[in-house]
């Protein structure tokens, strides 16, 4: 192939091509569990997590709920991915190795929300810190009682195992917060004048963005290590189901998603799908949620 500027240019159309089709293949599964809020700064507060607004009856003036300050914020983080394509492969023809390659680069940035949301914030809430500045999932959470007086609520019951995570997916604000202030871009240095090429004789692709994660409302989700039975799982239900807010405002939770990696994928199938329970009694838990498994947790 001659080295010039059309064929080049359509060498590039080609590359993004691919990189588009890898793109588009990737899951969106990271959509069940967080909330995309767009920012258009390197750091955002999310101060107003402390509160979560509660209806009254309207008796003389309205009384202004002013949302509690905490200094929880996410700073945004940037990604690249980059591809380089030896100017001896241009010129032999040699492109038809870069065809699959472009398309995993796709697929890589795409997956990469995927492996943010579940891999390094969900699966690390047992540890990292949320707005109250406890783990995500944590059995002490501070919260108002009905007399004003703080007590401890758990979204955890600990253990040692691969964790799983029951959800409520059908509000808002999900459990996850996914900040996003660039999505990923394929951009190029590939002009005959480029230094890269002129230094190098290589011709570079790449994928950049900026956004990063971190944790909503704690209330939203329960973490657990333990092993995935039905006994377990109930604890899950009705924890989440009678959360309340401060001042013993029911919260109105409903345990709706169960996440899953790939080793309990098995227990949570037997779990939501059979008639049966283990011990041949009718399973009440049938069809309780929806499963997902990801391979993100692994």
């Amino acid at each position: 192939m001659l080295v010039n500027a059309a064929n080049l240019a359509a060498l590039r159309v080609g590359f993004k091509k691919h990189f588009q089709n890898g793109l588009g293949q990737a899951s969106s599964d990271w959509t069940s569990v967080a909330t995309e809020v767009p920012s258009m700064t390197k750091e955002q507060k999310y101060g107003w997590l402390g509160k979560l607004p509660n209806v009254r009856e309207w008796i003389g003036p309205r009384a202004i709920q002013n949302l509690s300050q905490h200094d929880y914020s996410i700073a945004e983080k940037p990604w690249e991915l980059t591809i380089g394509v030896d100017r001896d492969d241009i010129e032999t023809d040699n492109l038809g190795i870069y065809a699959p390659l472009f398309s995993e680069m796709g697929a890589s940035t795409g997956a990469k929300k995927d492996l943010l949301v579940f891999g390094d914030t969900l699966r690390k809430g047992f540890d990292l810190n949320c707005y109250d500045g406890q783990p995500f999932f944590d059995t002490d959470h501070p919260v108002l009682d009905e007399s004003g007086n703080e007590v401890s609520v758990a979204n955890t019951d600990g253990g040692a195992g691969e964790p799983w995570f029951l959800i409520d997916d059908t509000r808002a604000l999900k459990p996850i917060i996914l900040q996003r202030r660039k999505d990923f871009e394929f951009v190029n240095m590939d002009n005959l004048t480029d230094t890269n090429v002129f230094m190098n004789k290589e011709f570079i692709y790449g994928a950049d963005a900026r956004f990063n994660t971190g944790f909503g409302f704690w209330q939203m989700a329960w973490g657990s290590k333990q092993p995935l039975n039905a006994a377990n799982y109930q604890k899950a239900r009705a924890a989440l189901s009678g959360m309340k807010g401060d001042h013993g405002r029911p919260l109105g939770i409903r345990p709706s998603l169960l996440i899953v990696g790939p080793s309990n994928e098995s227990a949570a199938l037997k779990l939501l799908n059979n008639e049966l329970g283990a011990g041949g009694e009718t399973n009440e838990w049938k069809g309780t949620a929806k499963l997902l498994v990801t391979p993100w947790l692994a």
